[in-house]
């Protein structure tokens, strides 16, 4: 691994900003209310943009360039659906959850259900979530390190881990929404100048020659000698008798020298191995992936398992962004349920002009860095890019700027991740004094670095899709149902959360033993949500209607709390006794909303 200065000195100094305005912003923060919802005076602009800077996580920054890579036109759903998720909870959630007075998604469903139980309930999944959404953002911030140092993929986790959890402890969620909004502008700018330098270089001729026209109908080509090294079991295909040098383990057999591929079967590269292929050879590319550009730039065909599986992905998408707990927290912050909606109103305008540049980046890796498209890794794209196409410093200079980038995103995602569980936890199983929300950082900051060191790396935005899918399958009917439909009871929600939540953990486990077994597994294990999504909110319907005794006595001064104008006054917060008042402590720090 060639070092280079440019990258690791843009990932410093992001690491010390980060330290920084973390440590600035922690100075104030003595109260729960401070650790929880940073006093609810969070500026609407702000939040929206710390909402950003913690939504574009290692899935929009790496992923979303990466499967546009592999995947071509069915990728644009990841991007889409990202955004398209915050609209959904602009209509239907943002407003209602902030007048709930609640401090955490839990603390909701026990305010609208009145039920301790389902609140246990749902701090467990909460801490699942939370924690397996941890698990790619780790993986991110290795791969980012080792690709700008000679060092193992679990030092940048570790990294990130400890940075993160310093932060948190010192002020919770007053202490990162400064961080996350200065970071949202980082990315934006890491992702958007290089993408735009990249672009003139393309336009204007520059660049390796030999590339192969997107719209052709062939796979892309090697523009030079290129030697590939496998760090992970694959399975390719070539469409084309592929000659080129193995050294290593291929098709279930030893290689040493000059080995061919047919095109008529997929062939096995074992983990380890190094491949050399000439310049001028068609690109292998792994099994699942399109093999020729024509075919990549187009949608799939009316293949009916491809259409289902693209409304599966819709479905987890789209209902899985108002399920996700650090997501949902942020809006406790604002002073109100206007300001939360107008929140989210930003954030729309904020992810649709990012994700207009990860995409750009995935077209122009399919002709520039496509041996990635033989080792699998091509969350590697956006960090492998600027050197392909612009060789020398001008290169490393926008690789350094892109790999800063990256490690904003690990370090936004993780912080707002590790504040929403640590909430969780610091309140629901704890006395949730500020010591107790500062032992809960660090419990919860170790359970998703120690899975880091015994699952396999995947692609970044695949894995985060499954979490999408839990999310949309638990929390999503809870959520919907309890703000808009006043019949819901407890034993619904619950049996909603067991049957759509249990449904997506299956698919899980059937999935992870699938990939060292063959993969065998169905589509639907992949993109379970088409599945366990109706299944969720069908059973809560059901089971409410027949399970009258599980609702609140006093539903409709809830129903009425949850949709009255803000004007009326009718908001308030809970658990005033264990936190005292959240206005109180505005006043004391001269705090004032603005727009």
């Amino acid at each position: 691994m060639q070092l280079n200065p440019w990258a690791l000195t843009g990932v410093v100094l992001v690491a010390l900003a980060t330290y920084y305005l973390g440590h600035r912003s922690s100075r104030s923060a003595t109260t729960t209310h401070d650790f929880l919802v940073a006093r609810r005076t969070v500026r609407s602009r702000r939040n929206a943009a710390a909402v950003s800077g913690e939504y574009l996580s290692a899935a929009s920054f790496l992923g979303v360039a990466g499967i546009v890579l592999k995947e071509g036109a069915d990728a644009t759903w990841y991007p889409i659906g990202f955004t398209a998720g915050y609209l959904a909870l602009m209509l239907f959630v943002a407003a209602p959850l902030r007048r709930s007075g609640a401090y955490t998604l839990p603390d909701f469903v026990e305010a609208r259900l009145g039920s301790k139980g389902l609140r246990r309930f749902s701090t467990a999944f909460v801490m699942f979530i939370g924690i397996l959404y941890m698990v790619p953002q780790l993986q991110g911030a290795g791969l980012t390190l080792a690709s700008i140092l000679p060092v193992p993929m679990w030092v940048g986790a570790v990294l990130v881990t400890v940075l993160v959890a310093v932060n948190v402890m010192a002020g919770g969620m007053r202490a990162i929404t400064v961080v996350q909004a200065f970071q949202y502008w980082l990315k934006l700018f890491a992702i958007a100048v290089p993408t735009f330098v990249l672009c003139l270089v393309f336009f204007s001729g520059g660049g390796p020659g030999g590339v192969r026209s997107l719209g052709a109908p062939a796979p892309p080509v090697f523009t030079a000698d290129t030697k590939v090294s496998v760090q992970t079991d694959v399975t390719v295909k070539v469409t084309t008798e592929t000659y080129f040098h193995a050294y290593g383990r291929i098709d279930d057999g030893p290689a040493g020298g000059v080995a061919r591929w047919s095109p008529l079967i997929p062939h096995k590269v074992s983990e380890g191995t190094t491949l050399e292929f000439a310049a001028g050879t068609p690109v292998p590319v792994i099994s699942a992936a399109p093999a020729s550009n024509d075919a990549w730039l187009h949608p799939a065909s009316g293949n009916l398992t491809d259409l289902l599986q693209t409304y599966s992905l819709i479905f987890a998408l789209f209902l899985g962004t108002m399920g996700l707990p650090h997501v949902l927290v942020r809006f406790y912050t604002n002073p109100d349920g206007k300001a939360a909606r107008r929140t989210t109103v930003h954030v729309l305008l904020l992810l649709g002009l990012f994700y207009l540049f990860p995409t750009m980046l995935g077209a122009l890796s399919r002709m520039y860095v496509p041996q990635l498209l033989v080792t699998g890794n091509a969350d590697a794209a956006v960090l492998m890019l600027p050197t392909a196409m612009l060789p020398g410093v001008p290169g490393q200079i926008l690789a350094a700027v892109v790999a800063a980038g990256a490690f904003a995103a690990f370090l936004s995602s993780s912080s707002g991740l590790l504040v929403s569980v640590s909430g969780v936890v610091s309140t629901d199983l704890f006395p949730g004094r500020v010591k107790d929300f500062r032992l809960g950082t660090a419990l919860v900051a170790v359970c998703p670095l120690a899975l880091v060191f015994v699952l396999r790396t995947e692609d970044i935005s695949l894995s985060i899709g499954m979490t999408f899918a839990l999310a949309a399958s638990t929390f999503s009917p809870l959520l919907l149902l309890g703000v808009w439909w006043r019949k819901l009871s407890w034993p619904g929600a619950l049996a909603g959360m067991v049957v759509g939540g249990g449904l997506v953990l299956a698919a899980l486990g059937i999935n992870i033993a699938s990939e060292y077994t063959g993969n065998w597994a169905p589509w639907y294990t992949i993109q379970p949500a088409l599945i366990t999504v109706p299944a969720a909110f069908l059973t809560t319907y059901l089971v409410s209607r027949v399970t009258r005794y599980g609702r609140p006595e006093l539903v409709n001064d809830i129903m009425l709390r949850l949709h009255a104008p803000d004007p009326l006054g009718l908001m308030q917060d809970r658990a005033v006794a264990r936190f005292g008042q959240a206005e109180d402590k505005t006043r004391a720090a001269r705090g004032r909303h603005r727009k």
